[in-house]
């Protein structure tokens, strides 16, 4: 149906457009403020490297650990750190050994 050239529209078709417009800008808001959008970007950046940073200090701290327990193999524990453990935590000494404890200074 034409009126004098135009094109005259339908209320289905409004609603269509209206409809496919109000999709458009949802879809456009939820990728600016959305929970993966532009403004949450930056907060998952900083989140991801506090994350690796925590990694990091967890491996050092695991490889530590296993160096303690390959020292501690009952097979072959090392000397030296067997006799620093029994003496701090069962507080056993030679006879001849004298124990010295230093308190902390204040600066």
């Amino acid at each position: 149906m034409t009126r004098e050239g135009h094109r005259i529209s339908l209320p289905r078709e409004q609603l269509t457009q209206g409809l496919a417009l109000t999709v458009l800008l949802l879809i456009g808001g939820l990728s600016i403020a959305g929970p993966s959008g532009l403004l949450a970007w930056n907060e998952n950046v900083q989140l991801l490297d506090q994350r690796q940073d925590r990694i990091a200090t967890l491996s050092e701290e695991r490889d530590r650990l296993q160096n303690r327990i390959a020292l501690l193999n009952p097979d072959h524990a090392d000397p030296d750190l067997t006799g620093e453990l029994l003496r701090r935590d069962l507080n056993v000494v030679h006879p001849d050994e004298v124990v010295l404890t230093l308190e902390p200074q204040d600066d």
